[in-house]
């Protein structure tokens, strides 16, 4: 042995830490073959919770977050990391609202809190501008737009694709940052009419709008990320698919491992 280990330059410690990992991985060797099927179906976007959460869900089966963390942590898989977003603070545009919100991001039923922004995209020196509505109380996407300019049509677009989702007894408060966009008073005008109360983080402050920071940073580490693109026409196809993907099929812990969907779906049988 030591002469072997000698010849491949391996030290002891190694040499039983993969003997023990393989072992590990053939004692397990049908669960392995589960979560390998799942972090590819889900395009390496799953870590061990999700992993864990969707063998219970979908396959049935009884297992602890632990072994999965050392089977993925033997096979070398992990999910991405997170990046920073596309700042639309310009200067002094408007009149800011209150900080209703007061970084309350808890939600008892649909539309009543909801969160805004816009991140930015560049492929190729072209830029795209993603904005969408959030709803807290899930999660789920309510409506977006997807432009190559951040101008206020974008902003338009979005607000009335997220009224037509709306009641007319139920009046979300829509909360932002200090952007110029929803500063504007014809945008505030346009929540008004549809009696929709506007807050707005302080300034400087990026956790007071932390729900669809966390969105847009699960989107560029699970999606933008992980591929190259060749061009903003075929971002804005992918990222539309994404946006379907993260509503109806991709499961969240703090749902208990449902998508957002489901969730909303859940909460409506129970109320029934």
């Amino acid at each position: 042995m030591e002469y072997l280990l000698h010849l491949s330059e391996l030290a002891r410690s190694s040499y039983y830490y993969h003997l023990h990992s393989s072992a590990f991985l053939d004692k397990h060797i049908d669960l392995v073959k589960e979560v390998k099927k799942l972090y590819q179906r889900h395009f390496g976007r799953y870590g061990y919770r999700r992993i864990t959460l969707a063998l219970r869900k979908e396959l049935n089966i009884a297992v602890n977050f632990k072994t999965i963390a050392k089977i993925m942590k033997q096979m070398g898989l992990k999910s991405k990391i997170r990046v920073k977003k596309y700042k639309s603070y310009k200067g002094e545009i408007g009149k800011a609202s209150d900080n209703i919100l007061q970084r309350d991001f808890t939600a008892d039923k649909p539309n009543v809190k909801w969160a805004t922004d816009i991140t930015e995209f560049k492929v190729k020196e072209k830029k795209l501008y993603l904005s969408p509505i959030i709803d807290l109380f899930n999660g789920e996407i309510i409506s977006y737009n997807l432009s190559t300019s951040p101008n206020y049509r974008q902003i338009l677009d979005m607000l009335n694709k997220g009224f037509r989702k709306i009641k007319n007894n139920e009046k979300p408060i829509l909360h932002s940052d200090q952007g110029w966009q929803y500063r504007l008073e014809k945008y505030k005008k346009k929540l008004k009419d549809k009696q929709i109360m506007q807050s707005m983080s302080r300034k400087g402050n990026c956790l007071d709008n932390a729900i669809i920071e966390n969105f847009f940073g699960v989107l560029k580490s699970e999606l933008f990320y992980l591929n190259e693109f060749k061009s903003v026409s075929q971002l804005h196809s992918e990222i539309r698919k994404y946006i379907k993907y993260y509503n109806r099929d991709r499961i969240r812990i703090n749902l208990n491992g449902m998508s957002p969907v489901e969730y909303r779906t859940h909460y409506f049988k129970n109320i029934a």
